[in-house]
């Protein structure tokens, strides 16, 4: 049997950090890059006789997400202890929520290639984090680091939904495009406040029957959990073609040698002996409580998008396109409102700043410059001191070494050339050296037009001002 006899089953289980001040059970920072250790108090710490306090904001931003995301929000809901042991996790135990969850039953809505989709999520709960271990490259033992233990986290279980890579990179980006809105969490993959464990699982096409999943754990980049599902798909197809048997285990993806790796057999829930925290009393909302969080709902993506095809008259791919992240939708806007040319700021950011993000591998949150420095570079060219080309250097520019773009093309010289008299200059020299050009032109040939003022570009090193050597090299060519 080939791969498109099998169907390819995933569900995905997110994690975000929320972006609270404090723990979710003590009054510890959350701020992330401290040096090891200095983020921590007998409660984060498991001393014995230290108790747990639930922090309000943790509930808040939990039910905040399961408003956005269509979830039934619980009104009678509490923390669980999951047992198992890891040498970050203090306790031995990590309060979280099993039967009796915030949020149930809601669904992002993704574009896939056939239409919109409706990827159904199982919960969303509020449970702490576990500390880090810093490993010795050198294989010399590891040190625990608990500064991260008792950050909040809503972890966001999806239904088995999603069918193939492309459409968990959809759900994930959505999902972090609507955490990011409604501003609970950061959602910094590369400091891990958004990662997800992806369970994979094959099956004969047609078949009620799933297959046995596996679970690849804490994956914080898109393009690694669209690999990794690639590949793990691929491997249980091939498995089970050759007689074998899928193993219910959890993975370890190695992005460098592009495979999984076996960790340790899946744990089920029974395995976690799950029961009522007993140091936390439960957790009751009341109607009032959770319609005044609905209304502090911000504009949502979807919203905006519609916002930006009627006020901005935008396409519905570069409104969506812009809205999908709110660090680049958010520039937009400003810049839109310094520069008041939508348009522009659109192009800018969808070409050549997504570009450029794309080459170093990084999101729309890492841009290094302001929507201000942008809108001043694209009034800069609106008003002709620098060509459109030039602006391409500038941006480039700006990505190195944040700064006014008006600084920048003083630092370098690249001011450009609209003096009328300067221009017929360099028109009349380059007419002179390329006759044959001019007899093409004449003889109807268009592209000679383009070849001359190119020539033009080169021997003023982009700094002519192209409209007006376009202009003159007609008139001259008469």
């Amino acid at each position: 049997m080939a791969r498109e006899d099998y169907e390819i089953v995933i569900g995905l289980e997110v994690h975000a950090e929320l972006s609270t001040k404090t723990k979710i059970f003590c009054s510890c920072p959350t701020e992330f890059g401290a040096k090891p250790n200095t983020h921590i108090c007998p409660v984060c710490m498991a001393l014995p006789g230290a108790l747990p306090v639930l922090n309000e904001k943790v509930v808040e931003y939990a039910v905040k997400a399961g408003l956005a995301t269509n979830c039934e929000i619980s009104r009678d809901s509490k923390n669980d202890r999951k047992n198992y042991f890891y040498p970050d996790l203090p306790k031995s135990y990590q309060i979280s929520q099993f039967d009796k969850p915030l949020c149930e039953h809601g669904y992002v809505e993704i574009e896939t290639e056939t239409g919109k989709k409706k990827i159904g999520l199982t919960r969303i709960h509020i449970e702490e984090d576990a500390g880090k271990l810093n490993h010795n490259e050198f294989g010399a033992g590891s040190l625990v680091d608990l500064n991260r233990a008792g950050v909040p986290l809503i972890e966001i279980v999806s239904e088995p939904d999603i069918a193939n890579a492309q459409e968990a990179e959809a759900y994930l980006r959505k999902l972090k495009s609507i955490l990011e809105y409604i501003e609970v969490s950061d959602c910094k993959m590369q400091e891990g406040s958004f990662r997800a464990d992806v369970n994979v699982s094959v099956k004969k096409k047609n078949s009620e029957k799933l297959g046995t999943r596996t679970e690849m754990k804490n994956m914080n980049s898109f393009k690694s959990i669209t690999r990794a599902i690639e590949y793990e798909s691929q491997r249980q197809i091939e498995e089970l073609e050759n007689g074998g048997t899928i193993v219910q285990t959890t993975l370890r993806w190695d992005d460098v040698s592009g495979r999984t790796f076996a960790m340790r057999g899946k744990e089920n829930a029974q395995d976690y002996r799950y029961f009522p925290e007993p140091d936390l009393v439960a957790i009751r909302l009341s109607e009032e409580y959770i319609e005044n969080i609905r209304k502090t709902l911000p504009e949502l993506p979807e919203s905006r998008r519609k916002r930006y095809l009627e006020e901005f008259k935008l396409s519905e791919k570069d409104s969506r396109l812009l809205t999908s992240s709110k660090y680049l939708s958010d520039m937009f806007e400003k810049a839109q409102s310094i520069c008041h040319n939508a348009k522009a700021v659109a192009n800018w950011l969808l070409s050549d700043v997504s570009r450029i993000l794309n080459e170093k591998e990084q999101e729309p949150d890492n841009i290094p410059f302001t929507a201000e420095q942008l809108a001043e570079m694209i009034e800069l060219i609106e008003k002709g001191t620098i060509s459109s080309s030039m602006g391409k250097k500038v941006l480039e520019e700006l990505f190195i070494n944040p700064r006014s773009p008006k600084q920048i093309i003083e630092e370098k010289g690249w001011v450009q050339i609209s003096d009328e008299k300067v221009i017929q200059e360099i028109v009349e020299k380059i007419l002179q050296e390329n006759p044959q050009s001019v007899a093409d032109y004449k003889a109807g040939k268009d592209r000679a037009l383009g070849f001359l003022v190119g020539q033009a570009m080169k021997a003023t090193k982009g700094k002519a001002n192209p409209q007006m050597l376009n202009q003159m090299f007609k008139e001259m060519m008469k």
